[in-house]
């Protein structure tokens, strides 16, 4: 199968991207990257009423990334299409992709798609989200979670893409891997890796995915407006009050909501 990516441009999309043009099982034609223009890195540092605590917070999260991703080399063989944010609803964007025709398109940390792509790749365009749908919904849906004390609602969601934020059928998902010592990013960059593997064998086994059970919760909704120091506190204040050693101690006893697991991927 021939794949284009729709993706970022930080550190963490580069290598989800590079994961994905170096399996063999399928073939990257093109990455269409989206710039840093509106990053959480961008937006904080330019953002006058930023806290302290907000900014070191970011530079925590930039640090980790840098640690788990950036010894890898990136982007050796795949064509790299670089635009602004925002412009991959761009009607010269639009016409790119479809003229490179593909036979799917693949999302990680794009801006919403409201194109014609929409429908020119319906039931062929896929889209990861980092959380947990519908548990958690909106802005920060792996942040909330460890703010909540919820470390077993941390992961990833595999979905078809969809007009909505979010909404599209439910493919795979799975829960973030947890070790004693860890903190709010290495568990979301830890998760990122298992992420990019996760994807790829999901594309890879495209023809043969089930149509699984979704579920049927309403969730919690965050907006961006929602995050703020007083956020930032809360995140770090249950990392120092042992949200891990509780994740960990919980053991069999866990009673926690089932995740959508899709019979065609697992057996492929």
């Amino acid at each position: 199968m021939r794949v284009i990516i729709l993706t970022g441009d930080e550190l963490r999309h580069r290598y989800v991207r590079s994961i994905l043009a170096s399996d063999h099982r399928f073939e990257v034609i093109a990455c269409i990257c989206e710039g840093l223009e509106k990053s959480l890195t961008v937006r904080t540092e330019a953002n006058p009423d930023a806290s302290q605590m907000e900014r070191m917070h970011v530079v925590a999260r930039d640090q980790s990334e840098n640690d788990f991703f950036g010894r890898r080399k990136f982007d050796a063989d795949t064509a790299i299409i670089r635009i602004r944010k925002g412009a991959i609803n761009d009607d010269a964007t639009v016409r790119q992709i479809l003229d490179m025709n593909p036979d799917l398109l693949i999302c990680y940390g794009s801006s919403l798609i409201r194109s014609e792509l929409l429908e020119a790749y319906k039931g062929r365009f896929l889209n990861v989200h980092l959380g947990l749908s519908p548990y958690y919904r909106g802005s920060g849906t792996n942040v909330w979670p460890m703010i909540n004390k919820e470390l077993h609602m941390v992961g990833a969601t595999f979905m078809h893409m969809e007009e909505g934020i979010d909404t599209g059928e439910i493919i795979h998902q799975i829960r973030a891997s947890v070790v004693l010592g860890d903190g709010p990013h290495a568990i979301g960059n830890r998760l990122i890796t298992d992420m990019a593997n996760v994807y790829a064998d999901i594309i890879a086994s495209f023809h043969t995915l089930s149509h699984p059970l979704q579920p049927t919760s309403n969730g919690r909704l965050y907006r961006e407006a929602d995050w703020g120091e007083a956020a930032v506190r809360s995140l770090y204040a249950s990392f120092c009050e042992g949200v891990i050693e509780a994740h960990l101690n919980v053991g069999s006893q866990r009673n926690w909501p089932p995740l959508v697991e899709n019979v065609g991927f697992l057996q492929s």
